[in-house]
């Protein structure tokens, strides 16, 4: 069976993990004097998590492991197969070796190997799993002749934040990455907003003085709704009066054009009258049409001489101002819609480095209220003044919103690409959080303890993220619902170790 090669191992010994874990201290410890010490060992290979916890190992005991083996394709707990503990001495001798057919609870295998001599071995752990097929090497295991000769637990060893594996396996979306040496197009911050691209927007107003009708309004659109282009939003009765009749007058003159241009077309064909005349006619139809689409032009008119109110493009409903029976004036706003399939972007890009942005710029950016990056598609347009106040100038780029999850009116925090590349420590851009103003990771310092980690950031591209200080390579981050580690982290009761061993 081919081997994996190991990303990462730490030992760390844990006095809190061994109540849960551990056995009881043999009866060659003096009574009061502190425990032998256990340990607890975390490690990663290409297509596995080893989460191991042992209590001290002594000749003649039988040492109880917690083995927790953890599935990194979906992070979650083995729930069959065989797992094969082979202990060989380094000063030679017959290996011990141990095998457990099936996990006592998912994830967790408890194998209980007796050492009969002292030494220090090493670990090779062979899982044949459904879901997994790997080897793990654990080097440098001591076993001591007496728990009197094992060092002892010291206080204050263990910290961070605790989140334990059952609760890992238990969260949707949990899930963890090497932090590696990379590229990154190099970046700066910058503060932005999302608004309606040009052309995706419309407001629909009244053209002229009238009452809208009671019965228009039943079907129409609410705020949030879609609608398509050409759909009757509301219908419009004309007031009498100057706001009324400009309006019926138009649609008179329209009909009265509209004859004439028939009638002249006749007379021509029949050559009764010259064709200055036809001209004439068709120049009057042309301005009838003209004067008629002030008021929403001939699919607003209707048979009853009332205005149907159409939408202009298809999208969403952002607002209604209007209620059934009310007078409005004419060119009052009654629906705005916006067509969110695509947005702009307009970042507020300080002055000092409006110099850096170039055509060829990207940017990425994350809005309140969730962890996700977003990536923009070209740069709309850079503004060549900067405002005297501010101190920035515009920077607009177009960004693809399909799902229509970005709302119009979001505030955001980009990241503008200069289009330089820059080579550092690179981590998923999805570890990246925001806590009160500071960008913070989650460190997966061993299996079961995490720690916060504020870094600082040197460019993101929507993907990945350069990390200038704060992470260093070949350390775990959390990458998915890092929300529940910070819960965790927020928690003022300390979780009791829940394994049931």
């Amino acid at each position: 069976m081919p081997r994996h090669s190991l990303c990462f191992w730490s030992v760390a010994l844990c006095a809190a993990l061994l109540v849960g874990c551990g056995r009881a201290a043999s009866d060659d410890s003096v009574a009061g004097a502190a425990a032998p010490a256990g340990g607890a060992i975390t490690l990663w290979t290409d297509s596995t998590e080893l989460f191991m916890e042992h209590p001290a190992l002594i000749v003649g005991a039988p040492d109880k492991f917690a083995v927790h083996l953890t599935d990194l394709t979906d992070f979650a707990p083995l729930l069959s197969g065989t797992i094969t503990l082979r202990f060989v001495p380094r000063g030679g001798g017959e290996p011990l070796e141990v095998v457990q057919a099936e996990p006592s609870r998912p994830g967790i295998y408890g194998p209980s190997p007796v050492f009969t001599r002292p030494g220090v071995y090493d670990l090779t752990i062979t899982v044949e799993s459904p879901q997994a097929r790997d080897v793990i090497e654990v080097p440098g295991l001591t076993v001591y002749v007496s728990a009197g000769e094992a060092p002892t637990e010291e206080d204050g060893v263990d910290g961070g934040i605790a989140f334990l594996k059952e609760q890992q396996w238990k969260t949707p979306g949990f899930a963890t990455a090497f932090a590696m040496t990379g590229r990154v197009t190099e970046s700066f911050e910058a503060t932005g907003e999302l608004l309606p691209a040009a052309g995706r927007m419309a407001r629909i107003s009244a053209p002229v003085a009238g009452i809208v009708e009671a019965s228009g309004l039943e079907g129409a659109p609410a705020p949030g709704q879609r609608v398509a282009r050409g759909q009757v939003l509301a219908i419009l009765t004309p007031a009498l009066g100057d706001g009324g009749s400009p309006y019926a007058a138009a649609r008179a003159e329209l009909r009265e054009a509209e004859a004439e241009q028939t009638r002249a077309e006749r007379l021509y064909a029949a050559e009764a009258v010259p064709a200055r005349r036809l001209q004439e006619a068709e120049t009057r139809l042309r301005a009838a049409r003209e004067a008629l689409a002030a008021f929403g032009g001939a699919e607003a008119a209707r048979s009853d001489g009332r205005i149907a109110l159409r939408s202009p493009l298809g999208g969403i409903v952002a607002s209604r101002t209007l209620a059934p029976g009310s007078r409005v004036d004419a060119g009052t706003e009654l629906f705005t819609v916006v067509d969110p399939t695509t947005l702009w972007l307009e970042a507020s890009v300080p002055a000092a480095e409006a110099a850096r942005v170039t055509p060829r710029s990207t940017a990425s950016f994350r809005v309140p209220g969730s962890d996700s990056v977003w990536r923009t598609r070209t740069l709309v347009a850079l503004g060549g003044v900067i405002d005297s106040l501010s101190r920035t100038v515009p920077a607009i780029y177009e960004v693809p919103n399909p799902a229509g999850t970005l709302k119009v009116g979001m505030n955001a925090q980009v990241y503008v690409g200069t289009g330089r590349e820059l080579e550092g420590v690179v981590i998923p851009a999805s570890a990246i959080l925001d806590d009160d103003g500071r960008t913070i990771v989650y460190i997966q310092a061993d299996g079961e303890r995490f720690e916060k980690r504020a870094v600082v950031l040197a460019g993101m591209d929507g993907r990945m993220a350069l990390v200038r200080s704060g992470v260093a390579p070949g350390e775990r981050v959390v990458i998915g619902a890092a929300y529940q580690v910070r819960l965790a982290s927020l928690s003022t009761s300390v979780p009791e170790h829940g394994h049931e061993h």
